[in-house]
């Protein structure tokens, strides 16, 4: 399974139009039903790797998690189309204990289904073997739009215990459209060893200033299956700040700004 994240790492998903004449339309939310890695040596189907992915009508952003390990990835950038081709421009990623900030294209071709859409991604090298990577996608999101809908950056993290008040320190990043949300961060601890953690979901504006976010993944198992009411603060309509209250009192606090397409 490991191979598998790590070529998921490589080339990320993408979809396609019926029409062969027009640029493809990408926004929506969209679920991974499988993965297929194809090579001289193997010829092998998964079914386990739980992955998200959210287009934007400017970024992308996709998030996974592998339940035998726990062990979860993430990246985000904006994308650009041409009739049936995609070019991802990633940003940011990272896996596991690793993290990668270089700018990187990734041209992709893919096919519509009926449920969703299904990409062939050719010639991948790895450890010195040839990969063909087969991945298909059931769209999972709805109509539903808000004024979160967009790709955002975390610029500030508090956490506050009654008059103490501490500064968290991450880089994280948070999609939501089409009734779904991600959530990817990445930080390095006292001995300075990379994490990874992510988290992704559905939500819904509960009120003008109240979001309910449903996760049904997550790197932490405190946090897979939980509902989370977050107070939702909109400044302008480029930042907005969230806290979450929990039941001793303590607050988690995050402001973040949207991302624009360069």
């Amino acid at each position: 399974m490991r191979i598998i994240v790590v070529l998921a790492l490589i080339v990320l998903a993408a979809c396609n139009s019926a029409d062969k004449t027009e640029n493809v339309s990408m926004t929506g939310s969209y679920k991974m039903l499988s993965q297929s890695v194809k090579s001289e040596q193997t010829d092998t189907t998964y079914t386990t790797l739980q992955q998200l992915k959210i287009f934007t009508p400017d970024h992308m952003m996709y998030a996974n998690v592998d339940p035998a390990d726990s062990a979860s990835a993430f990246g985000v950038g904006t994308y650009s189309s041409m009739i049936d081709t995609i070019t991802e421009h990633v940003i940011f990623s990272a896996s596991d204990t690793s993290k990668n900030e270089t700018s990187r294209n990734y041209k992709l071709t893919i096919d519509k289904t009926k449920k969703g859409y299904k990409q062939i991604i050719p010639d991948i090298e790895f450890n010195g073997q040839t990969f063909t990577l087969t991945e298909e996608y059931d769209n999972a999101g709805s109509d539903v739009t808000s004024p979160l809908d967009g790709v955002w950056k975390l610029t500030a993290a508090w956490y506050i215990n009654g008059k103490d008040t501490s500064a968290q320190k991450m880089i994280q990043y948070k999609a939501y459209y089409a009734g779904h949300v991600i959530w990817g961060h990445s930080y390095t601890d006292s001995l300075n060893k990379n994490h990874t953690g992510v988290g992704f979901g559905k939500f819904t504006m509960t009120g003008n200033d109240k979001v309910k976010e449903s996760m049904m993944v997550s790197t932490y198992n405190q946090i897979r299956g939980k509902d989370f009411d977050i107070a939702v603060e909109m400044k302008g309509t480029d930042e907005f700040t969230q806290t979450i209250t929990e039941p001793d009192g303590s607050k988690a606090v995050e402001t973040y700004q949207r991302l624009k397409k360069q």
